[in-house]
């Protein structure tokens, strides 16, 4: 199956506490597009990006088997950049540098060759521009995944309204959980949402891992422990292509194997973790994947006498 993506290819500048960058190669398609490359899956990015892009990073998203030929080129103008600087925790950050540049004004334009996918991530972008997406995709992919944030919740509420329901898996950590719905049990708050559209809520809690909900049925999967985290951007939107590109590879998308989705898509954010930006997503090899993926297997498997 073909996996459409929609989303922000980017420049990033962090801070943590074990170092920082100057500008490196970010944004949640190509988060997306890389870790849906590690399960050999067909992709394809829908973004755009500025004449300050640089050659080499689109030719390594074309090595890795990525379709760019959604990524429009504004020459005369910038990429969107982001700067943060994470807290000692590595969950909080503050944000030091926002410039939309080229998108905002962002009018997706989806090619041929990826009309026909069957699988479309949103990522996380204004619902208006969600929409529209789909609205131009000549049939209607059969599984929409969204991503949003609470910002779209402050600011966009209705139109945000609109895309919920009209999406099959809506991807958001607790926190947005809980504003969107306005419980905060989070299994109140899935059900909450549940009503808004999506047939699956999958709530994200970061170094606790995730929870999947679908129908009155509940799957948790905790983080995997390690020893080094050095940073934390775009480990979010990599769960998301793991989690995608394993549906995609399975043509399955039962609850059943959505669950061991969830597995894959949390193994590969614990690569990105691993180093700066996207530099780990870009070295691991499916072995690794492998490996990593049995580590999961290994740290949630027990036997107990009843």
């Amino acid at each position: 199956m073909k996996l459409l993506v929609v989303g922000s290819v980017a420049f990033d500048a962090i801070e943590t506490p074990f170092g920082k960058t100057d500008k490196i190669l970010g944004g949640a398609a190509t988060y997306i597009g890389i870790a849906s490359s590690i399960l050999n899956v067909e992709s394809g990015i829908v973004s755009v990006i500025g004449g300050d892009f640089p050659q080499a990073d689109l030719d390594m998203l074309t090595a890795r088997g990525v379709n760019i030929e959604g990524i429009e080129i504004v020459k005369e103008g910038k990429t969107f950049f982001w700067s943060g600087k994470y807290h000692n925790d590595l969950n909080s950050r503050d944000t030091l540098v926002t410039e939309v540049n080229v998108l905002e004004n962002f009018d997706p334009k989806i090619p041929e060759s990826m009309q026909d996918a069957e699988i479309l991530l949103l990522g996380n972008l204004h619902p208006g521009v969600q929409l529209s997406v789909l609205e131009r995709m000549k049939n209607r992919p059969k599984l929409v995944i969204l991503d949003t944030m609470n910002f779209w919740m402050d600011s966009a509420w209705d139109t945000l309204m609109q895309m919920i329901a009209k999406t099959d898996v809506i991807t958001i950590n607790d926190e947005e959980a809980r504003q969107l719905s306005g419980e905060y049990s989070l299994v109140k708050a899935a059900k909450k949402i549940h009503e808004m559209g999506p047939e699956f809520v999958i709530i994200k809690k970061g170094e606790h891992g995730a929870l999947l909900f679908h129908d009155g049925k509940i799957f948790a999967i905790p983080a995997l422990p390690l020893e080094e985290v050095f940073d934390p951007t775009g480990a979010g939107d990599t769960f998301a292509g793991g989690f995608a590109a394993y549906l995609a590879k399975k043509e399955d998308f039962s609850f059943e194997t959505m669950k061991s989705a969830l597995i894959v898509g949390s193994a590969m954010a614990s690569f990105t973790v691993e180093k700066f930006g996207t530099e780990k997503l870009q070295e691991v090899t499916e072995s690794e994947m492998i490996a990593r993926i049995k580590n999961f297997k290994d740290l949630t498997t027990f036997e107990v006498e009843v």
